[in-house]
């Protein structure tokens, strides 16, 4: 099979950056694809964060500090961009300038300004592929939520639960980083981090809230800083937010948690929705069960556990009785974003990475649940929310 090759160059070298190049080393695990990625080009303003990527990554041509290089060179298509928040602004516009196809991190902009300006910029230059990074829904279970919303099987929604929950920051002895000050991380902090992991799925089904309420909490206010002396942490550890959704067709509630700080919660991406007809939930806690739950009126209520195994939006060569994760959900997104990329509007599977649109939107929530917490009372999104 002939196959395109998409030239990438990643601009920040750290955790996620090395994960991308090992999706595009394992390329080959994935069947009947017609497109591959080439990563040619890396940045980082630490030469150390380089010599890993010239150790392991046979294709790279150029390496350097000034990501303007990157975008000057006639070898790349597209850029994986993955810096701290207040980053976003600046090289998002520089990279959709120059006509490099970008895959960016959440949150797209410190704030909802910059996320406005970056936005601009998208619709300036509509013949380039701007997406935002989100892996979690493609493990299988959520993918099957996806197929269950699609096929409209719930009935009457009554509630929608979702969620991202880590654990590492328990210690109150883990040293200061980016993410702990506003000037790097956002005043969202867990929520500009982790919040468009939760809400991907939601924007996507359209439910978009109408208000929310929220509660953040900051667990430490300091931790030991770069020198070892005690730094104060600006930012909020946990968001629990509460919404409503409502349509022509539903009016719901939607909660949404989003902690840094949970007890025993190492990764664990979750969503639950329960309906009068359909009731669903899935955790990455135990990535192969998915569970389901079919009602009609005077039957028995009675939930379901179902072993997926590794059954992704695209094929792979792993057997279906084997167990799925994290490196493979990087993979499935990376997938669809060069599918994507080679095949506008014709994918060879409906379920696309998050668009600048749903950024959009997801600024929108986070800005309103700052207000709303600083004011202690339910916000309107009926309006653009301004913090």
């Amino acid at each position: 099979m002939q196959k395109r090759e998409i030239n990438f160059g990643i601009i920040g070298c750290g955790l996620m950056g090395r994960e991308f190049a090992s999706a595009a080393a394992r390329w080959c695990h994935l069947l009947d694809q017609d497109v591959v990625p080439r990563i040619v080009g890396v940045c980082d303003t630490n030469p150390a964060m380089l010599g890993w990527f010239t150790d392991n990554v046979e294709t790279i041509r150029v390496t350097t500090n000034d990501y303007h290089e990157l975008l000057s060179s006639p070898l790349i298509d597209a850029i994986y961009c993955a810096v701290p928040h207040h980053l976003h602004e600046q090289l998002y516009i520089d990279i959709i300038k120059a006509g490099k196809h970008l895959l960016g991190e959440k949150p797209f902009g410190i704030d909802q300004a910059a996320n406005a300006r970056i936005l601009a910029s998208v619709r300036a230059h509509p013949q380039v592929l701007v997406r935002c990074s989100s892996e979690f829904p493609f493990f299988p279970g959520a993918q099957k939520i996806v197929q269950f919303m699609r096929e409209e099987r719930f009935g009457t929604i009554l509630e929608v639960q979702a969620g991202f929950l880590h654990s590492s920051d328990l210690d109150p002895n883990k040293p200061m980083n980016w993410k702990r000050r506003i000037a790097t991380n956002g005043e969202y902090g867990c929520m500009g981090d982790l919040g468009m992991h939760v809400l991907h799925i939601p924007l996507r089904a359209g439910w978009h809230p109408d208000n929310v309420r929220a509660l953040l909490t900051k667990v430490f206010t300091e931790r030991p800083g770069y020198d070892g002396t005690m730094a104060p942490c600006e930012t909020w550890d946990n968001a629990v937010l509460a919404c409503e959704v409502s349509s022509e067709k539903q009016h719901f509630p939607m909660v949404l948690e989003i902690k840094r700080i949970a007890p025993g919660e190492t990764n664990t991406w979750y969503l639950r929705v329960l309906g009068t007809d359909f009731s669903t939930e899935f955790s990455t806690k135990y990535p192969k069960t998915l569970r389901t739950m079919v009602y009609a009126p005077g039957g028995i209520q009675a939930w379901q556990s179902q072993d997926l195994g590794s059954e992704s939006a695209y094929p792979t060569i792993t057997g279906s009785i084997f167990e799925f994760g994290f490196s493979d959900s990087i993979l499935q997104m990376w997938a669809a974003f060069c599918d994507e990329l080679a095949h506008p509007g014709d994918m060879r599977q409906p379920f696309y990475c998050v668009t600048p649109e749903e950024t959009r939107q997801s600024h929108r929530i986070l800005t309103a649940a700052l207000v709303s917490n600083r004011q202690a009372q339910v916000v309107r999104l009926n309006s653009e929310v301004e913090q």
